[in-house]
């Protein structure tokens, strides 16, 4: 690959997850401190995300896949995220901010295919080649929390309350503005089907692979997935507003941590792989959801605060030894025939699904354990989290037995 297609590759990459860490990480905060959210309310806003996920393969699969240039599209739907971005800002209330949000989420996580399309359509080996551009996401996600915490201090007790948070929002909305431009300059991605040839929307949505189910091992790998995205989702939904709320200080910048260990355990899920296999790593990701949500209730910002510190930095086994081994598990189940389709199943009930059912169970438990105004009983909060993560966990170990079949993926 040229030196000048890596660059705006890169540059491409960064501003793609910078754009939603400018804003989803605070999110929470936002919600309860500046439109007065209930848990309820703001389990519905982060839902946004989930029918984005679910609607997102047919915006790809119908349109992208077959009229219009990759790139075309994602400078489209950027340029338009960055109008619905100053809705947002300018929204007085969770009324008024909603169908805003709804919008641009189904518009957004489209993008993040598509960022990956113009990306491997440059690319003559993937697998050496792509890990190199995707970190420079991280980096771009990473970025944003320490300008708001860092730089412009819009996470402050103080700037909370006097209502800074909602600059977020602006924030995301210039860099959504400049990809949008800057995606016109992006390397031709042409569509991959012909108009004349036929889509299926099976195929589309997954549910091609649907077959898979048959077996039993990728059947409790399945349910194992939508379960586990409900202790994921109290994380995104709840971290940065317990965070705040036990005063600590640059509780956004602080939760970079958990990125820039996904970056490290990414880096070394292929040893952890090749030593204990599918099954353990698989179990490790598990486990410590788990222990991250024990670890949040029982800390505190005073002397406790390493507790927090290393909740956050779990995130890295977290998501790359559950999510991404299980993306890996998933292709090698699916064989040539059915990787897209398979994908598209595990991805449905994920992002999907799962944490659908993750964000209003987390809403609910929230508003159910709120002791007073801007009180919460947040042990609870977080040890009902930490309890269905270990329950799937207990599910996984007894059920999944795919030892033989792992080990030879491992070896192919």
């Amino acid at each position: 690959m040229k030196t000048g297609i890596r660059a705006r590759l890169s540059v491409m990459m960064f501003l793609e997850f910078f754009i939603w860490g400018a804003w989803f990480v605070t999110l929470g905060t936002f919600l309860a401190e500046n439109l007065q959210a209930t848990g309820a309310q703001t389990g519905s806003v982060f839902s946004t995300q989930s029918y984005g996920a679910i609607i997102a393969p047919f915006i790809i699969g119908l349109i992208a896949d077959k009229y219009i240039n990759a790139e075309r599209i994602l400078g489209i739907l950027h340029l338009v995220g960055a109008a619905l971005m100053y809705q947002m800002y300018s929204a007085g209330n969770v009324g008024e901010f909603y169908p805003y949000v709804l919008v641009y989420m189904i518009l957004y996580m489209p993008t993040l295919a598509l960022v990956n399309s113009v990306s491997f359509n440059q690319m003559s080996n993937p697998e050496k080649e792509f890990s190199s551009i995707r970190v420079w996401g991280t980096l771009g996600w990473i970025a944003a929390g320490l300008l708001i915490s860092y730089a412009f201090h819009w996470d402050s007790a103080e700037a909370v309350k006097a209502g800074f948070l909602k600059k977020t929002f602006i924030l995301g909305g210039v860099a959504s503005l400049v990809l949008g431009l800057f995606s016109f300059t992006l390397p031709k991605t042409p569509p991959k089907v012909g108009r004349a040839e036929r889509i299926k929307l099976s195929e589309i949505v997954g549910w091609d692979a649907i077959k898979l189910l048959r077996d039993k091992n990728f059947a409790v790998f399945f349910i194992s997935s939508i379960l586990i995205c409900i202790p994921l989702a109290f994380y995104y939904q709840n971290a940065h507003p317990f965070l705040t709320g036990t005063g600590m200080d640059n509780p956004t910048g602080k939760m970079t941590i958990g990125q820039i260990s996904e970056v490290l355990f990414l880096l070394l899920l292929p040893v952890f792989f090749t030593r204990y296999g599918f099954k353990k790593t698989i179990l490790a990701g598990m486990l410590a959801w788990a222990v991250r949500y024990v670890l949040f209730a029982y800390g505190n910002a005073g002397e406790l605060s390493m507790l927090l510190i290393t909740g956050i930095a779990l995130h890295g086994i977290c998501y790359d030894f559950f999510f991404v081994s299980g993306q890996i598990y998933t292709d090698s189940k699916a064989g040539e025939k059915y990787k897209s389709s398979a994908q598209g199943l595990i991805t449905l009930a994920t992002y999907g699904i799962g944490m659908l059912i993750g964000f209003e169970v987390a809403g609910a438990l929230t508003d159910h354990y709120k002791l007073g105004e801007n009180l919460f009983d947040w042990k609870m909060i977080w040890l009902i989290p930490a309890g269905i993560a270990a329950a799937v966990f207990i599910l996984f170990l007894l059920l999944f037995n795919d030892r033989q079949k792992s080990k030879k993926a491992l070896n192919e």
